[in-house]
């Protein structure tokens, strides 16, 4: 099996759109997509180029896509890594392919000098506590919303 990612580009914007749809409503079953993301959520990550928007390949075939990049940090000069989205679909998961893509963004984010590289995952998601434990993460904080989940 070989794991790659490549650039999700603008010709493929259709393709990727569904397959983010699928994994919001995966994290939460009643996600609605609602105007302004059906119209920005793509374009505002693609003309960012401080993230990288890849596909998760195996052999050849695109089965996920992870998205990481860079952020200044909120209050000192420097910046953070970040890794915003990991996704790979239901029939491709527990071959250690997250785990190669996970491994290969970080390397990317450290070797442009992140001070740190942090994330975030929905509470009882264990598979994603499970990789990214393995991965050395560790628990820092909990964010807590007022309004819509």
């Amino acid at each position: 099996m070989h794991v790659s990612m490549e650039p999700v580009t603008a010709d493929s914007r259709e393709r990727f759109m569904e397959m983010a749809e699928a994994h919001f409503r995966e994290l939460n079953p009643a996600f609605i997509p609602q105007e302004d993301w059906s119209e920005c959520y793509f374009e505002r990550i693609v003309a960012n180029a401080a993230f990288s928007l890849r596909w998760v390949v195996v052999d050849g075939r695109r089965c996920g896509f992870i998205l990481f990049g860079r952020e200044d940090h909120r209050f000192l000069p420097r910046q953070v890594g970040a890794i915003y989205e990991l996704y790979v679909e239901r029939q491709y998961r527990k071959q250690g392919i997250a785990r190669a893509c996970a491994f290969q963004a970080i390397r990317e984010l450290q070797a442009v000098s992140p001070s740190k590289v942090q994330l975030e995952f929905m509470n009882g998601n264990t598979a994603a506590e499970k990789l990214w434990s393995s991965l050395g993460f560790h628990k820092v904080s909990e964010r807590w919303v007022l309004g819509e989940q």
